[in-house]
């Protein structure tokens, strides 16, 4: 065989073979100025790669579009590169595609193209896609489905999806009630942080569902949601210093509690607020405030509170009643 030949041949493997390479490292490189903040360099390495056809680059380009990152946000853009990489098969792209038409970025909301993007995101292994596909499910009451996605995706550990398994078993949807189970994701999901999870967690072991009654380990994750500000778990530590339960009995920090979740519109706090202010409970009696909380708790269907109010109405002046109106239209314009 001529060397010629031998030559060509030999240049053409180098070619086949280096270009992959190539691509891989202009790739890089747009990935670490993007991550650097040149979003200048991470374009310019980005749109040759993906005008030839490579998905990652076409997924990144998306997100550079979608988000606007050194380039004005163009949603149609961001829906052409992500499709482009989508029908390769690129499963953040199928998963940011769904999430577009969820959402009418660029194009109308479409919920059937959702579930068909969110779908083939998830049958390769997506959790965020078979979460999402699962909430979609449990909003149409197919609680079958629901579970068969939130339990994929809790298995690679997303803490939502483990959180709303808990609730299925907790509540009993479309299974059994199985209050280990619930246990299980409730925990799986509050130890990475998830503050419903925790709060859940903290009322299982506050009430002995699946587990034998433990104030201390109830007072531990509903310390820990209450610190993320879930305004049940707040509610709950104030009902717990306020009796006792776990810890020594201390009103002054219940009524910090109770006051937290009180100004975020939880009716329970508020009435257990004013059944502070109404009975002198770490506070001296202060009628007015306590006529505010238990009709600001009763505004929102809490029937003792409403009782409450037409009590402290036989004690109050009503210039005192007038006040305490006053301060409840105030309170209420605040959160609503």
């Amino acid at each position: 065989m001529p060397p010629s030949r031998l030559l060509s041949i030999a240049s053409f493997l180098l070619i086949i073979t280096t270009a992959p390479l190539i691509h891989a490292a202009d790739l890089q490189k747009g990935l670490t100025a993007a991550q650097h903040g040149d979003f200048a360099t991470a374009l310019a390495k980005w749109t040759p790669l993906a005008e030839q056809g490579h998905a990652k680059a076409q997924y990144s380009l998306g997100v550079m579009y979608g988000k606007g990152q050194g380039v004005p946000q163009d949603y149609n853009a961001a829906l052409k590169w992500f499709t482009a990489a989508a029908e390769q098969g690129h499963a953040n792209s199928q998963y940011s595609l769904g999430s577009m038409y969820q959402r009418g970025y660029g194009v109308p909301k479409d919920y059937s193209a959702t579930l068909k993007w969110f779908t083939v995101a998830a049958e390769q292994g997506h959790a965020s896609a078979q979460y999402n596909i699962g909430v979609m499910y449990n909003n149409a009451q197919d609680y079958n489905a629901a579970l068969k996605w939130y339990k994929a995706a809790a298995e690679q550990g997303h803490a939502n999806a483990q959180y709303n398994l808990g609730v299925m078993y907790d509540n009993g949807d479309g299974i059994s009630q199985d209050y280990n189970a619930a246990l299980k994701w409730y925990r799986a999901a509050a130890e990475q942080g998830d503050a419903d999870a925790q709060s859940n967690l903290g009322m299982m072991y506050y009430k002995g569902y699946g587990v034998p009654q433990n104030y201390n380990v109830a007072l531990k994750w509903y310390r820990a949601a209450a610190e993320q500000n879930e305004v049940h778990a707040q509610a709950m530590l104030g009902v717990m210093y306020s009796n006792g339960q776990g810890v020594l009995q201390d009103y002054n920090i219940a009524r910090n509690w109770f006051s937290h979740a009180a100004k975020q519109g939880e009716a329970g706090a508020q009435y257990n607020l004013g059944l502070m202010y109404a009975n002198g409970y770490g506070v001296s009696p202060d009628y007015v405030q306590a006529y505010m909380w238990f009709n600001l708790a009763a505004s929102d269907g809490h029937q003792q509170a409403a009782h409450n109010v037409d009590i402290m109405s036989n004690k109050m002046t009503a210039s005192q009643i007038q006040e305490a109106q006053s301060l409840s239209r105030e309170r209420a314009a605040e959160h609503g």
